[in-house]
Parts: structure tokens; sequence; C-alpha cells
């Protein structure tokens, strides 16, 4: 077990840099139980007009996100809400975090059902350490592993970044114009409710997603963030809605541009000629490329 769980949060040394790296090949496996509340909370969250779940439903895409979230006591938690570091992740000190993509694969033989309990192992795969125009890095990637009693369900690697304080005067990245052309869109408005209601699902305390103050005084962001797995969802619910019969085994998503509460913002989708392959992306209100990703349905 790791006894350092504080470092300084000035530039890491290469020591700094070792001791998160040894990280590597942690684990760490949680058990849980799909609730059929929650699940039609999530619904209700989404704006479906779902039937009321019942036991053995099988649990939509992406939705196992509301399992497997950390309960750390209140006291356990840092100044941006999250648990504070040096448990299962390493405990990296620079003070921005964002979950940047994730590539999902679903076992379409074994979903996961309402009311059955269910189990995650992760682990990480890797931790490095880079230098960006906006300073330093680290990108944390994790595997998991999330099944039943007959088996794994859905496997997927996911990707962490994390970055600097904002400086004064930081040079924005250039934004990418998004595709305009597609055959399924929809207008999002992610209003503090929305952005509230998801973080309560997902038990996600990152005060970015709701505290105003926080979110702009002390992370530099111009708004509340919109949480890049709620994009993901939505873009996934975009699909839903206008394939409904389609069983989705995998997805890529990767977050190219933070989206704010500020302003509404569009998911959009386009399948391929032979409908199995669907491109789907979101963008802002200006027309900048928020997040890229692609499906695969059966």
């Amino acid at each position: 077990m790791h006894s350092e769980n504080v470092l300084s949060a000035a530039s890491l040394t290469p020591q700094q840099i070792a001791l998160l790296q040894s990280w590597v090949g942690k684990t760490e496996t949680l058990s849980d139980r799909i609730s059929a509340h929650a699940v039609g909370a999530f619904s209700a969250m989404l704006d479906r007009n779902d039937p009321p779940p019942q036991p053995a439903d099988a649990l939509a895409p992406l939705w196992h996100w509301m399992n497997f979230v950390p309960v750390a006591p209140q006291s356990q938690l840092g100044a941006d809400g999250h648990p504070a570091r040096g448990g299962f992740l390493p405990p990296v000190p620079l003070p921005r975090r964002m979950w940047a993509g994730s590539r999902v694969q679903w076992n379409p033989d074994n979903p996961l059902r309402v009311g059955e309990a269910v189990q995650r192992t992760s682990r990480i795969l890797s931790v490095e350490h880079k230098k960006g125009r906006s300073g330093e890095l680290l990108f944390v990637q994790l595997h998991h592993a999330s099944g039943n009693a007959r088996g794994v369900a859905v496997t997927e690697e996911q990707d962490i970044v994390y970055r600097g304080a904002a400086q004064p005067g930081e040079p924005a990245p250039l934004p990418t114009a998004a595709e305009t052309s597609a055959a399924w869109v929809r207008q999002i408005t992610p209003d503090p409710v929305l952005l509230f209601r998801y973080s309560a699902l997902t038990f996600n305390g990152h005060r970015i997603h709701y505290d105003r103050s926080y979110a702009t005084q002390q992370e530099g962001y111009p708004g509340l963030v919109v949480h890049g797995p709620l994009i993901a969802t939505l873009l996934i619910d975009l699909l839903r809605r206008n394939a409904p019969g389609a069983v989705v085994t995998d997805f890529s998503f990767k977050a190219v541009r933070p989206t704010y509460d500020l302003n509404p913002f569009t998911v959009l989708g386009q399948p391929s000629p032979d409908g199995k392959t669907i491109a789907l992306w979101a963008c802002d209100h200006e027309g900048w490329l928020t997040m890229q990703a692609t499906a695969k349905i059966l």
C-alpha cells in the first residue's frame, strides 16, 4: 500500500513522477446492485418516455456509469469535491482533472440487468507525464471490466487527464469547426438542474459541475462545466432515439473542448451507408466541435 498521498503542486520532479508511475498495475474491485429506482431516475434526467424499469430489464448503454462510484466520507473529500487523492488513483497534485475519453465494449449476449448484483474490477494501465503549451499534463489510463454472475458484460478503457491551474492570459486551444451535415440532430439546454441531477445520480461531487464560484474563481472556467460522460451519454441517447432497436456493441469518445452551462449545445449523428457504424459528435453554440465519438451496432 502506498503511504505517500501528498505531493507538491509545483513542477513535478522526476522522483515525484516515478512515485506516481508506481501506481501502474494497481487494482480495485467494487460490488454494487443495479437499482430500478436509479434507472427510472436516469431515464427522467434524460427526458425519456421509458416505461417503469422492471427486474431483469437490460441496462441501457453507458448507464452502468451510475454504478461503482466512489463513496468517500465527507471528511475525506478534496477541495475540488472529489475523494482525496492517493487511494486507488495516484495522488496527482495538478488541480484540474478531466475524463478525456473512453473506449467501451458490450457483450451482447450478457447485458447487465436491473436488480442484479454486479462487480467491477479496475486496473491502472499507465501513468504518463507530458508538458504541453498550457503546462504540465499527467495522463492516467484505466481498464474496467464489469460483470455479473454470468461473466463479463462491459469492458472499458478510460483516459483521465490532470492539468495545472489556469493561468492569467493562458491561450485557449485552437477550436475545430464541427461538421454541420447530420441525419440526427438534437439541441440540449445544459441548465444547472440537469448538471445537478447527473452529478447526483453518479454521486459526482466535482464542484466544477454545480458550484459556480468554485468553477470560475478557483479553476478559471467561464461557467459550470458540463460533464464529459453526460455528453457521451446524450450522444448514445441520440442513437437510441433514432435507432430504437439497435444493440450497441462498441462506443468510443474523445472530449475535444469544454462545454459550459451558459448556452445550449447540439448532439449530432450520422450512420454509415450500411447503418452499422454511427459517427456521433457534439458542438457548442458557436459551432465548435466539443466531443467526437463512434458507435457500432448490431
